[in-house]
């Protein structure tokens, strides 16, 4: 089935529109009921339409352009993207079923995406990247979902857009119409630092809070090799991507380090004045900088960072040679998984490292989405995009008793949520926290099963499993207890302060001049820190940031940015205006 759908598919996409297929309620009316079964139908669709939950009476089959995950999303064997326990509540529910006309993933899904456009064989509903649906919306492809969100969508649904604040929906809204829906990213908090603690025992050190004390472990770990003294050990882990985004790809990240100098590099902040900043260009990077070589030399940095990869350090940290990394909350299921089956008496513990003077812990604010679902201009059921949404992240979450166990089967079998037919997550921005307290609850005995949403009952399970016997956990009940209950709990910290970042709109420039000046950044930065170039190259380095095209896309965000703010001055004078009529 892979094979007819994937690559080569695009030969054989269907063109958009809507199939009808199988029945309604049982039964077969007389002549004489003939114009009220007719009726009753017409009056079925309409709710189906105009609600959340409403169903079809006849199965609404729509086409699908199908992100996917690599090993089939690791669905159960037999499973597939258009049969799992997804789709078949989705059908039971509403008689929705997906036709899965494009499957990949990654980058190759991309290029897929954009062939079926350029040939205007869209499928009926794609999730599609922000440089995708601005195209689309500008070529007059999307369907316009406002009315169909204010009917169709839960309220449960809008709750959570809702905690996002109005930026989320106002990113895919155009001339005052909504165009797509977004995923949600949920706030991850800042970085933890992770530690082998009973190495930490073993060599007297203590409990870490600042930066200066992952110095010092870091150090005392690369010298000593608590484990195995004839094995080679490291200090402290280092990606050289150096900050990644915290809860994207940011394990073995240096942001704390960067921000203990008051520091962002990677990000666009404002200045006083509310205009954009690139955060790697200030002066307070040239000093954390300085410190990592500083690091580096001393041997408290791997030595050996620059060749590693993403995988070389994991391997590193299950064979016992690496003792200390920044990771979020979720380090327990990577890296962490392969080192506890490897050695299950390794005792990992999470620690909040204090990056400021007042003992506070900043970090930056993620994108609020990064993909959206959209909908082909004509197709004729828009509204079963927010019905699908209600369906998978209001009704299963919080509603449906999961009578066969398939979910909690997903959510404890690592089921990648690809598995969805829309690979999106909608989510709760304070999910963590929420999920948190519930399993906390739960585990106290101040809360029933019953209370717990589907995927915290998943997790209450496997928590109170570790709990039982925590010598003889599995890697997935040591996980699960280590990262939704260990970790968590120090993310609700109220010293943790949250710096705003923003995420323009890439302008012309953007695109033509960012991987040359991201090159330039990542080469110049690296070589301070290993040394082969002075800290004074710093401001080399911003001199030509400036003059490579880094001046010329501060220039057009300070005017896209004037002239949204333009626009919002307009509506709220429209709005004094009609109150006043």
């Amino acid at each position: 089935m892979m094979q007819k759908k994937i690559a080569a598919g695009l030969a054989v996409l269907l063109a958009a529109g809507t199939i009808l297929g199988g029945c309604g309620e049982s039964g077969v009316a007389g002549n004489d009921s003939v114009s009220d079964a007719a009726g009753n139908e017409a009056a079925a669709v309409m709710e189906a339409k105009t609600t959340p939950y409403g169903r079809y009476p006849e199965t609404i089959t729509y086409t699908l352009a199908k992100m996917t995950g690599v090993n089939n999303s690791n669905l159960p064997e037999g499973e597939t993207y258009e049969d799992n326990a997804y789709t078949r509540l989705i059908r039971e529910i509403i008689n929705v079923q997906n036709e899965d006309v494009y499957e990949n993933y990654g980058d190759t899904y991309n290029v897929g995406i954009s062939t079926m456009i350029a040939t205007r064989n869209i499928a009926d509903i794609m999730v599609v990247d922000q440089k995708t649906m601005n195209a689309m919306q500008k070529n007059d492809q999307l369907a316009d979902l406002t009315e169909v969100y204010a009917n169709c969508a839960s309220d449960r649904i809008k709750d959570i857009y809702a905690s996002y604040g109005e930026e989320i929906l106002q990113g895919c809204t155009f001339d005052g119409k909504l165009m797509a829906f977004p995923e949600t990213n949920i706030s991850d908090g800042p970085n933890l630092l992770w530690v082998r603690k009973d190495w930490m025992e073993k060599l007297g050190l203590s409990v870490p809070e600042t930066i200066d004390d992952v110095k010092h472990i870091a150090l005392t770990f690369a010298e000593e090799n608590p484990a195995n003294q004839e094995m080679g050990n490291i200090g402290l882990a280092v990606s050289t991507t150096l900050y990644g985004g915290t809860g994207i790809s940011s394990e073995y990240g240096m942001n704390l380090i960067f921000a203990s100098f008051g520091a962002y590099p990677g990000r666009w902040l404002t200045d006083a004045e509310g205009m954009p900043v690139y955060g790697s260009v200030q002066p307070n990077v040239k000093d954390a900088l300085g410190m990592l070589a500083d690091w580096y030399q001393e041997g408290v940095l791997d030595r050996d960072f620059l060749i590693r990869t993403q995988d070389d350090i994991a391997d590193l940290i299950a064979q016992g040679r690496c003792g200390i990394f920044f990771a979020p909350w979720w380090a327990p299921n990577n890296p962490l998984w392969r080192c506890h089956e490897t050695d299950p008496e390794a005792d990992w513990q999470p620690f909040l490292i204090r990056t400021g003077k007042d003992g506070s812990v900043r970090y930056c604010n993620e994108k609020l989405t990064g993909n959206y679902v959209v909908v082909r201009k004509g197709y004729e059921y828009p509204e079963i995009v927010p019905k699908i949404l209600s369906v998978m992240f209001d009704y299963m979450r919080y509603s449906y008793d999961d009578p066969r166990g398939e979910f909690q089967q997903y959510y404890t079998g690592n089921i990648d949520p690809t598995a969805r037919p829309l690979a999106i997550n909608l989510d709760y921005n304070q999910a963590l926290t929420i999920c948190y307290e519930n399993l906390q609850a739960a585990l106290n005995g101040e809360k029933s099963e019953d209370e717990l949403e589907i995927l915290e009952r998943s997790f209450e399970k496997v928590c109170r499993a570790y709990l039982e016997n925590p010598k003889t956990a599995s890697a997935e009940e040591w996980s699960a207890y280590l990262s939704r209950i260990t970790a968590c709990s120090l993310l609700s910290d109220e010293k943790i302060q949250r710096v705003n970042t923003i995420y323009p709109t890439r302008t012309k420039t953007t695109e033509a001049y960012r991987y040359t000046l991201k090159e330039l950044e990542s080469e110049t930065f690296l070589k301070i820190i290993r040394g082969e170039s002075e800290l004074s190259s710093f401001d080399d380095f911003v001199k030509e940031w400036q003059e490579e095209g880094g001046d010329e896309i501060i220039q057009e965000m300070i005017q896209e940015r004037k002239s949204l703010s333009s626009q919002e001055d307009q509506k709220a004078e429209e709005k004094t205006e009609e109150k006043t009529e």
